[in-house]
């Protein structure tokens, strides 16, 4: 049996917050206990971590993550070993990827390629989603057996015609099955029809630049595809989980439906809380670093953002982390925006992130805990074995500094991409010491983890629904 005892620190938790040790045997927490209780002193252990002065806190679960994700012709950058070795290094111990069906492929096909990309490699712990971008009566089908076998979510696109869209009634089809199987439809919410005529206009006009990406995906679009999609959900009778909200009018339709008591769940994501319309205005072609969808929206949107995670109204912070590099492959996107690959580096970044908002005053210490981790193993039926301090859970533990300061910057993050999105940005918080169940794979910012360390993990359905 191999125990390690973190002491002194201060545990933050979704529920609570208490100055504790913790045991960890065989890779579970063990137990509990107030630091200075005779019960903790009675502890003894092959190792011991010191987070005198620190936060003991729930390993992260990003629940939003592309790696080694083929999109407009070319690759996300960063693999499924680079990509979890970053998502350690900031606090991640858990993060579920999305496996591709693509048009005429079986799901069975999309998610092996993806257990094939994935075995062996992680260094973290890992789950799939299920893109669908076939809805026939072969993937419907198919649906039944992945939520047997625990990949129980299923995300469908309003956006990019041609590629992965579905219309109304291949939505509303997947929504009645997920209805009947227990599974969670997971939606990206963009009217992509309208928004290709309103590409092609801007692109007669001569707007080719960055910013035209946003401009052009307007924020009523995303609005209308999240009402639409809420109404089919309640047609199908089925939950709904909208994916990377970033307008204000979005936010509004889910407080709407939430408010009305449908089961209704949002995630935004650290880009759409922290940048901006400003970035992708930046000057010459940088602001193609900053090409995502849905778009960065103007900054008067945060404020929605940020209320509707106090208010719980959007429930989890995920990262859509899909990087590409600037050199050759956000570059293709020369003279067309509608070229530039969509998607920003971020999966090191979130946990220190909201720390900053903690300390900006924009959520608490344990809303912080919440939306990074209780909240994303809850929905995604992880609990309660990930995102909690309690016995029985798996040790995935961070010791953070709440003082440490340090500068984002691309010279120093481990990402597989050669910008940072938060280039320079100064913040408050960092990771020391990582565990995932039980394993020091951060030691006091030295990386001590493995390629293959990470397991797959099957899922349960959403647990919001219990």
């Amino acid at each position: 049996m191999t125990r390690t005892i973190i002491k002194g620190g201060l545990v933050v938790t979704a529920a609570e917050e208490m100055h504790a040790d913790v045991l960890v045997e065989d890779g579970t927490i063990a137990a509990l206990a107030a630091s200075d209780s005779s019960c903790a002193r009675g502890w003894t252990a092959e190792h011991t971590i010191d987070a005198t002065g620190k936060y003991v806190v729930p390993g992260g679960v990003d629940a939003h993550t592309h790696f080694e994700l083929p999109f407009g012709g070319t690759s996300s950058s960063d693999t499924f070993e680079t990509g979890t070795r970053a998502a350690a290094w900031g606090g991640t111990t858990t993060i579920v990827d999305f496996a591709v069906q693509t048009r005429g492929q079986a799901l069975r096909e999309g998610l092996d390629t993806w257990h094939a990309k994935a075995e062996g490699r992680c260094a973290i712990d890992y789950a799939f989603h299920m893109i669908l971008s076939d809805v026939n009566e072969g993937s419907l089908k198919e649906m039944d057996h992945l939520v047997a076998e625990g990949c129980t979510s299923f995300k469908l696109f309003m956006a990019y015609p041609g590629v992965f869209y579905s219309d109304d009634g291949q939505i509303l089809r997947a929504m009645q099955r997920a209805a009947d199987n227990g599974g969670l439809i997971m939606m990206h919410a963009e009217n992509g029809i309208a928004i290709d005529v309103l590409v092609e206009q801007a692109l007669a006009a001569g707007k080719t630049d960055p910013r035209h990406h946003g401009e052009v995906r307007r924020a009523l679009l995303e609005a209308e595809a999240t009402h639409r999609a809420i109404q089919l959900a309640r047609v199908a009778g089925s939950p709904l989980y909208v994916v990377h909200v970033s307008a204000q009018e979005a936010v509004a339709e889910l407080a709407r439906a939430r408010h009305a008591g449908l089961p209704v769940f949002g995630e935004t994501c650290p880009q759409y809380l922290f940048l901006s319309t400003d970035n992708l205005a930046e000057p010459g072609f940088e602001g193609a670093k900053y090409v995502c969808s849905t778009p960065l929206r103007p900054r008067e949107h945060q404020a929605a953002l940020w209320r509707g995670l106090r208010t719980d109204d959007l429930q989890v912070v995920s990262t859509d982390h899909c990087p590409f590099c600037f050199a050759g492959q956000k570059e293709l996107g020369r003279g067309d925006f509608s070229k530039i690959p969509n998607g920003l580096p971020g999966v090191e970044n979130r946990m220190d992130l909201l720390h900053q908002a903690v300390v900006d005053g924009h959520i608490s210490r344990r809303r912080w805990i919440e939306i990074a981790c209780a909240a994303p193993a809850r929905m995604f039926g992880l609990a309660p074995r990930k995102g909690t301090i309690a016995p029985g859970s798996d040790a995935d533990v961070v010791v953070y500094d709440p003082h440490a300061r340090q500068t984002l910057s691309a010279a120093t993050h481990h990402m597989n991409v050669d910008y940072s999105a938060y280039e320079g940005k100064e913040i408050t918080g960092q990771v020391e010491t990582v565990l995932c169940r039980g394993v020091t794979v951060i030691d006091r910012r030295r990386f001590t983890g493995r390629a293959g360390h990470g397991h797959y993990l099957p899922r349960s359905t959403c647990q919001y629904l219990t």
